[in-house]
This record gives C-alpha cells, sequence and structure tokens, in this order.
C-alpha cells in the first residue's frame, strides 16, 4: 500500500477506544504487522488507561511488546490548554512568583474541575468509571504536578516528565483509614438547573438503577517534599456542579496584622492567584489595596490576565466498603457537605463558587 500511494511509510495510530477492546487492538496492530515500518510508526493513546495501577502496569507492557517506548504517546488533551502551558511559564519565567512557590508563603492549593452536564449518552462508559478514575490521574493530577514540579532542565518532554513524575513520588498512597477521613465521594439526585428539570444520575440512560459509582470527588492530599511539606492540596471534581470551571488556586499565607488597627486587619484577606483553564482562560491576582478617601479601608483588587498510583487504595477502600447513601447531592450544587467539612476541619473552604 505504501509503494502503491506513494507514501513513505510513516504511521499514526489515534486509540481513543473502550478499554475493553484496547489488547486486541494492540494484538491486531502486532500480529499483522503493522508496527513496523521503513518509516516511522507512533501509537497515542487516550485515556482511560486501565482502571487501576496494576491494569495500567498490563496494558504498558503489552504495548512495549508491539511498540519501542519513545514511540508510544500517553495523552491527556488538557495539556493543550494554553493557561496549563502557561504554568510553567508563569512559575519559571517571572522572578516575583518562583521565590514565593513553597511552604513558607504558600498556604494551601485548591484545583477544582467541575462541570454542570450530566454524564448524557456516556452512561456505559460512566457507569463502569467513575469521577475518580474519568478525571483525577489525567485532568487534575496534571495540573498538580506543573503546579507543585521542581524546574527542569529544559523544557524537553523528558526533563519536565521527569519533575512531574517526582511530585507524584512524593505523594504517600493513601492508607483505609486516610481514605475515609480525607477523601469524600458522592452521586447527583434530580434537580433543576436554570430552572428545567434534570435527572438523576441513575435516572440517566445507560446507567444503573441501583448504581453506586460516584459522579463527585474531593480530596485532601500533601506532597511529601522540601518545597511543600505541610502544604494541603485540595483536589475537587464532579458533574452536575453550578456551572463548567476549571481552576488552580494558590492562596498565599496571611501578612501580619501588627500594622493595622484592628478594624482595617479584619477586611485584609490573603494574597490569592487564580490560574483558570476553562471557560475563560486566564490568570488573576488578588492583591488588597485602600479605598480611595479617609480612614483606611481596604479591598481586595484582581489583577487580571486573560489569554495512578494514588488513586488504586482510594478504589480499593471502596471497593470494600459500603457506598454512602447515594445520591447525596443535588444538582446544581457544590457536592456533598461533607466536601465542605474537609476544609472546614482546617479552617478553610473552597474558592470556586
Amino acid at each position: 500500500m505504501d509503494e502503491k500511494l506513494r507514501l513513505d511509510g510513516n504511521r499514526l495510530f489515534y486509540l481513543a477506544t473502550p478499554p475493553e477492546v484496547f489488547d486486541d487492538l494492540v494484538i491486531g496492530l502486532r500480529e499483522s504487522g503493522l508496527n513496523r515500518s521503513d518509516g516511522w510508526v507512533r501509537i497515542v493513546v487516550e485515556k482511560p488507561f486501565g482502571s487501576d495501577l496494576e491494569s495500567a502496569q498490563h496494558l504498558n507492557r503489552l504495548l512495549w511488546t508491539a511498540f519501542d517506548e519513545s514511540s508510544i504517546y500517553r495523552i491527556d488533551h488538557y495539556l493543550g490548554k494554553e493557561t496549563v502551558q502557561n504554568l510553567l511559564v508563569l512559575r519559571f519565567g517571572n522572578t516575583i512568583f518562583e521565590p514565593l512557590w513553597n511552604y513558607r508563603f504558600v498556604d494551601h492549593v485548591q484545583i477544582t474541575v467541575a462541570e454542570s452536564d450530566g454524564v448524557e449518552t456516556r452512561g456505559r462508559y460512566y457507569d463502569a468509571a467513575g469521577a475518580l478514575r474519568d478525571m483525577v490521574p489525567n485532568h487534575i493530577f496534571q495540573l498538580l504536578t506543573l503546579v507543585a514540579m521542581e524546574p527542569p532542565i529544559s523544557l524537553e518532554a523528558d526533563a519536565v516528565r521527569d519533575e512531574k513524575l517526582r511530585v507524584l513520588k512524593s505523594i504517600k498512597p493513601f492508607e483505609p483509614e486516610e481514605v475515609d477521613e480525607n477523601v469524600v465521594r458522592g452521586q447527583y439526585d434530580a434537580g433543576e438547573i436554570d430552572g428545567r428539570p434534570v435527572p438523576a444520575y441513575r435516572d440517566e440512560p445507560y446507567v444503573s438503577p441501583n448504581s453506586t459509582t460516584e459522579t463527585f470527588v474531593a480530596m485532601k492530599l500533601f506532597v511529601h517534599n522540601w518545597r511543600w511539606e505541610g502544604v494541603p492540596f485540595y483536589l475537587r471534581t464532579g458533574k452536575r456542579l453550578p456551572k463548567r470551571v476549571t481552576e488552580v488556586q494558590i492562596q498565599f499565607r496571611s501578612v501580619p496584622y501588627l500594622l493595622f488597627p484592628p478594624e482595617t486587619a479584619g477586611q485584609l484577606k490573603p494574597n490569592l492567584l487564580t490560574l483558570r483553564i476553562q471557560p475563560d482562560e486566564g490568570i488573576i491576582l488578588r492583591v488588597e489595596t485602600k479605598v480611595i478617601g479617609m480612614g483606611m479601608q481596604v479591598r481586595s483588587t484582581p489583577l487580571d490576565f486573560y489569554y495512578s498510583r494514588i488513586v488504586t487504595p482510594i478504589l480499593r477502600r471502596w471497593q470494600a466498603t459500603p457506598a454512602p447513601q447515594f445520591p447525596n447531592y443535588k444538582v446544581g450544587t457544590w457536592g456533598p457537605k461533607e466536601a465542605d467539612e474537609l476544609l472546614k476541619r482546617d479552617g478553610k473552604e473552597w474558592l470556586t463558587k
């Protein structure tokens, strides 16, 4: 065929397929010889990449029987978003941020990936995957590693990957009792969004009427290294939430209030850096400024610029324990009340509202 069409033999296989056919596709490519060519051959694999650590390792071993590692691309389309790529420039291209990017100045980090839509026609896939597998090991962890990574030696793919991997290795997998304390799951109930009725998750097409699949997950974890020790990272994702938004928020520590009178100190809020990935990509820095006029009143002023290793213990704990009383959050709300309690225990609250 290459000779007939006068092609150089270059081949790209793009697998955006259901997980259950992945093995057959790779074996078919190998046994047909399509994985070999006089030109280059590459295979691109979209999520989900396995259902847990063991299945992901199995898929890797299978891919290696047919392709060299340098020819395998495991992709996440979030990396193509402008603000995600801009994270590296923001951190390492500006001297005002990198010296503050550590436990001495950062109080905590929040990452929210919220969707207002339900599962719609994806019920078969979603009921087998759930919010944890669908969003956390790929989209959210990609954002987490870019926020927490050390400066790579270059912007070459391998150098950036190595630093992201070090972040993931610095996150201690949850013990069973830690899952119960630091991870919240939920499933949406029927309700209204913008005045229109929407069904409960269990009433969506192709979803089991007794499903215990989560459509919401929130968690608190720590990156145990010199830069981030003691700084909590709060992660949250779910469907049928009030709006579609993806944000990374860096909450800096409060300033000492000794300089200001009590009435002024009470108005001061910590600086907040928001990286909005969608829907309107941009960077917002909240600073405190004085209100024009007599006295010392202050206000927050935004400076805008618009432009699985860890998951497996959670899955195992959830499989070993009964699901909560699902459904446990109404559509159009920010998830179960337990997700709010996850932060209230630390004297904090979710910033994306």
